[in-house]
């Protein structure tokens, strides 16, 4: 019940359609339960002969009726649909809401695959059996009481063989559920695996073709996508026995209400039993198995969304790592940086990426960070805007530890680029606005120069209108990393971080930004971690990580001194 109860609040403006779907469905149903009741007297009038007047007033009585039924049925339609597609809507809105707050720590937890999944399928699932829930789940159980009791009404005794096919026919259909149900539930799982393989191949697709495993990828596809129909085939023949039990309980009781009917017609000549009684106990007898039919594909239903509800609500549920206390610090002083005694790993029982780091960075400082791949390099930067939070120790910015700002205000006052750089779908001026969304034109041109896109802005018929594809595959890496950098710069942040921000930048190109930085940006304290020297060497001071932690900290003619890491290096990319 929590489960529901958690997604029970994205109904929200939703709640006067959700109410009134099922009010309108006990109208309709009762309508449609009436007209047997009134055909069978039309039926026994025309046998024992009535008047063209009396005809005419039941049947005007039965359009009425049936009006009134089709109209009700509409307007449950119509109130169904705008619940169901409303709590659809406000659900994805939530579980999109609750990803954007996630820390990089949350969403480790979730694969990209499987939360694309839980905010599709798993939606349309929820909302299906909530449109169900609405109108089905009230129309098959009211139905089914109604035609009940107005079998015994109009039938009288012979009404009691519903009451014995009812049982049989429910304990076969909840069989056919239950042995449904783990395969709905594995299907899940197959879900996410075929979405992985779809997303990992759409997005390395020029890998793929570099390296010519189309056929590879089509198999492995082919081979997810044939084990989700196999449970899928699995699960639809287990369903398909319900028209059959259906039918045969349908037919058999149809079969005995004609005979044990006529029989009793024929024997008491209509004082027992009448025509139109007949005529209305089979009508009732289609309603009553009709609603066990629903009521047995409203529970395989809401089985199969109750799993989907279930991984819905871990994504609601899940809490940020991450949170800014209640009265967050919103003003950040000034750009120092300091770690002390900080180590960090990245989970429970993962091994230290950081371990005992102590280090001091002045404001306006220019600090570069040396290492080997797996030296924590990108792992210590990342705690500065608190992209994840130390295990042991603090690191403080402006003197004050990082975990007293508000998130929002600690991170408008920390840029970071990163090698690999992300760009949307839209203008190239929509992507550098990231950085301030109401920046000018002068703006734009200003930070442009400093990060040496204009070089190949002018080239652009468009200019800053200039249309860019997801995740900026109609640019070269080096002019990713440029536009990445500009944006980054319209912030105009206290702390710049570049994390090998310009590997795809030429050396005069980068000589070029770091010089610019320089001028521009005086005050603003930048952490470059770079793998080249050259873009090192003129930093105020130079820090060497290994197996996560600071081996050596100086300037470049003070490490070439007393850093054999950085000495060694050094003469490498020499001969290089």
């Amino acid at each position: 019940m929590s489960v529901y109860k958690i997604l029970a609040g994205s109904v929200r403006e939703y709640r006067r359609e959700s109410l009134e779907a099922p009010l309108l469905v006990s109208l309709e149903v009762v309508m449609e339960c009436v007209i047997p009741f009134i055909v069978a007297r039309l039926v026994n009038q025309v046998r024992t002969g009535t008047s063209l007047w009396d005809l005419t007033q039941d049947g005007a009585l039965l359009v009425l009726m049936a009006c009134l039924s089709l109209t009700f049925g509409i307007l449950a339609g119509n109130a169904c649909s705008t619940a169901s597609c409303g709590f659809a809507k406000n659900l994805r809105s939530d579980l999109f809401r609750a990803v954007q707050g996630f820390s990089f720590e949350n969403i480790d937890r979730f694969s990209t695959a499987s939360l694309v999944t839980r905010l599709t399928t798993d939606v349309s699932n929820v909302q299906n059996a909530y449109m169900m829930l609405v109108r089905t789940a009230i129309r098959g159980p009211l139905m089914l009481i109604f035609s009940v009791i107005m079998a015994f009404v109009m039938g009288g005794p012979i009404a009691f063989i519903f009451l014995l096919v009812v049982p049989v026919l429910g304990t076969g259909l909840y069989a056919i559920a239950r042995r449904a149900m783990p395969t709905f539930r594995r299907l899940f799982k197959k879900y996410d695996q075929l979405n992985t393989s779809i997303q990992e191949d759409i997005h390395n697709i020029r890998v793929v073709k570099a390296f010519v495993r189309e056929d590879y990828e089509r198999e492995r596809f082919r081979t997810a996508a044939g084990e989700l129909c196999t449970d899928f085939t699995q699960a639809e023949r287990i369903l398909a026995l319900n028209n059959p039990l259906m039918q045969f309980c349908l037919y058999s009781v149809m079969l005995f209400v004609l005979y044990y009917g006529t029989y009793t017609v024929v024997t008491s000549r209509g004082l027992d039993l009448n025509v139109g009684q007949i005529s209305s106990l089979l009508t009732y007898g289609v309603l009553i198995l009709g609603s066990l039919m629903r009521l047995s594909m409203i529970f395989v239903m809401i089985t199969m969304a109750r799993e989907s509800a279930v991984r819905i609500a871990e994504v609601l549920t899940e809490r940020s790592t991450l949170i800014s206390p209640p009265d967050g610090l919103r003003t950040v002083s000034d750009g120092t940086v300091d770690f002390e005694g900080v180590s960090f790993c990245y989970g429970a029982g993962a091994r230290m990426a950081l371990k005992d780091v102590n280090l001091h960075i002045r404001s306006g400082e220019t600090v570069g960070i040396l290492g080997g791949t797996g030296s924590a390099k990108s792992s210590l930067v990342q705690l500065i805007p608190r992209l994840y939070d130390a295990t042991e120790g603090s690191v403080r910015v402006g003197g004050t530890d990082v975990r007293a700002y508000d998130l929002a205000a600690l991170r408008e006052q920390v840029a970071v680029v990163l090698q690999k750089n992300e760009l949307f779908s839209g203008t190239l001026r929509d992507n550098l606005r990231w950085g301030k969304a109401n920046a000018t034109n002068a703006e734009l041109d200003e930070v442009c120069r400093l990060a040496c896109v204009d070089e190949f802005l002018s080239r652009m018929p468009d200019g800053y209108d200039t249309r860019i594809e997801q995740n900026g595959t109609n640019l070269s890496g080096g002019q990713k990393q440029r536009v990445c950098l500009a944006r980054a710069l319209l912030k105009r942040p206290k702390i710049l971080i570049l994390d090998d921000a310009t590997s795809a930048v030429d050396t005069r190109t980068d000589a070029r930004i770091r010089a610019a930085l320089r001028q521009s940006f005086p005050n603003t304290t930048k952490i470059i971690i770079a793998q080249r020297i050259l873009s090192l060497k003129d930093a105020d001071r130079i820090v060497v990580m290994e197996g996560g932690t600071v081996s050596a900290v100086g300037t470049h003619d003070e490490l070439l001194k007393t850093c054999a890491i950085y000495r060694e290096t050094c003469e490498s990319q020499k001969k290089g």
